[in-house]
C-alpha cells in the first residue's frame, strides 16, 4: 500500500493534469476521508470549499454507537449536518455535543471532525446540497465497473478499461441531466466564487502588503 506521501503526490499529479486540460478551479470538492486526497484538493484548489463525504461519514459514526441508540442518534446527527445554513448547523451542533458527549464521547468525536468540511455544501444553492453532500455520483460508477468486469473478466489493457469508463459516464450523465441550474443558481455561485477568491487572497496577503493597505494618509501631510 502506498504511503501518504506517494497518495499525495499521485492525488496532486491527477489534480493538476485535470486542470492542464482545460478544467476551471473548481468552487466545491467532494472526497471521503483519505487523508492523502484531502492534502492534494487543499494544496491544488486552495480556494474551494472541501466537502466531505456524507455518506461515508455517517457510516463512520454508525460504526461508534450501539444499534438501539443509533436510531436516536443517526438521525438527530444527520440533521445537524444539513441544517439550512452553516450558522445553524454550528448551533445545532453545540447542543447535539452536550447531548452526547458523556454517553458516546468516540461518537461525538468523530462526528465533531472535519465538521466544517460536513457543512460546505451549505454555501451552495438549496436546490444542488442533496447531490453535492455526498460522493454518490462517482459511487455508482464504480459500481458500475465493478458490476460489468464481474461479467467480462478478461476485459483488460487501457484501451478496454478507457471504453467501460467512458461507457459508465455516459449512463450517468444521463441522471446528471435532472440537476438544473437556474440563472439565478449560476449568480450565487459566481458570487460565492468571488468571495471564496477574495477569501483566499486575504488570508495569504503578504503583512507588507496589508500593512500598506491600512495607513492612514492626509492630504494636509499630517
Amino acid at each position: 500500500m502506498p504511503g501518504l506521501k506517494e497518495s499525495t503526490s499521485a492525488c496532486i499529479d491527477f489534480l493538476r493534469d485535470l486542470t492542464a486540460r482545460g478544467m476551471r478551479n473548481p468552487v466545491l470538492v467532494i472526497t471521503d476521508g483519505a487523508p492523502g486526497l484531502i492534502a492534494a484538493v487543499e494544496q491544488v484548489f486552495p480556494a474551494a470549499l472541501r466537502q466531505r463525504c456524507l455518506a461515508h461519514k455517517m457510516r463512520n459514526l454508525e460504526t461508534k454507537v450501539p444499534g438501539e441508540r443509533w436510531r436516536e442518534f443517526g438521525p438527530m446527527a444527520r440533521a445537524v449536518y444539513q441544517a439550512s445554513s452553516p450558522a445553524l448547523a454550528r448551533l445545532a451542533k453545540d447542543e447535539f455535543m452536550k447531548g452526547w458527549q458523556r454517553e458516546l464521547p468516540s461518537a461525538v468525536a468523530c462526528f465533531e471532525d472535519d465538521f466544517e468540511a460536513c457543512i460546505a455544501h451549505l454555501r451552495l444553492p438549496i436546490g444542488h446540497r442533496r447531490v453535492i453532500r455526498t460522493t454518490n455520483l462517482l459511487e455508482r460508477m464504480f459500481g458500475e465497473e465493478r458490476r460489468r468486469t464481474k461479467v467480462i473478466p478478461h476485459a483488460f489493457g487501457e484501451k478496454a478499461v478507457m471504453k467501460l469508463m467512458y461507457a459508465a459516464l455516459m449512463r450517468a450523465r444521463q441522471g446528471w441531466r435532472n440537476v438544473v441550474i437556474t440563472s439565478f443558481e449560476v449568480k450565487q455561485i459566481q458570487s460565492l466564487r468571488d468571495h471564496l477568491n477574495h477569501e483566499f487572497e486575504q488570508r495569504h496577503a503578504s503583512p507588507l502588503k496589508s500593512a500598506s493597505r491600512s495607513r492612514i494618509h492626509s492630504t494636509n501631510g499630517t
